[in-house]
């Protein structure tokens, strides 16, 4: 029986950028189903204790920088820690991704085709075009995504509660079956290790 994982994310997340292609390959490595769920950390964080990065105290704003590099520069993965598109101010992107997992589609791939986007190649995921365009180059049809995202505003409201409900707090986490979570780009190894790929 294939393993169900339900990945909770934020398409503004470098952390989730980082993670990204390296879940992505574990998931496949042991043929999980993955729900992909971005959610609305606007609504997760005040009911969990975290705040917006704009926020945080002058430390940990410098710290996160220094994470950023430090984390680049070992995983070996393009980032651009400071890009002039961040943060997403739409819920464009992740409505998009919801249409797709929605219309059977490959919303994981697109999932890391929009991180990319951001975080390696600074373009701005607020944009229709831009969306649409990132769509279309893994493949799908991104005109009628981004025309289909509006339509799944309640659907991005239930999924950022249900993220709630399963204990998520932060930006990737993963939720096994039986409950356990997973947060943080830097679990992939512990994650990798509970699934056993």
């Amino acid at each position: 029986m294939s393993m169900t994982i339900d990945y909770y994310f934020s398409t503004s997340s470098p952390w989730t950028y980082l993670g990204s292609a390296r879940f992505i390959e574990i998931a496949r490595s042991i043929g999980a189903t993955v729900n992909v769920r971005p959610v609305n950390y606007g609504v997760i964080f005040p009911q969990s204790g975290g705040l917006p990065l704009p926020k945080r105290s002058p430390q940990r704003q410098a710290y996160r920088m220094m994470e950023l590099k430090r984390w680049r520069d070992y995983l070996g993965i393009a980032i651009n820690v400071s890009p002039s598109n961040f943060p997403s101010q739409a819920p464009l992107s992740a409505q998009t991704i919801i249409a797709a997992r929605e219309a059977g589609q490959d919303a994981l791939t697109l999932s890391d085709a929009i991180l990319t986007a951001l975080w390696r190649d600074d373009r701005n995921i607020d944009d229709p075009t831009e969306v649409a365009a990132i769509a279309e180059s893994v493949g799908l049809d991104g005109h009628a995504l981004v025309d289909a995202a509006p339509g799944y505003a309640e659907r991005y409201a239930a999924d950022s509660e249900a993220a709630l409900a399963a204990g998520v707090f932060g930006a990737p986490s993963w939720v096994l079956p039986d409950g356990e979570v997973f947060w943080g780009q830097d679990r992939i190894d512990l994650l990798r290790w509970r699934l056993g790929a």
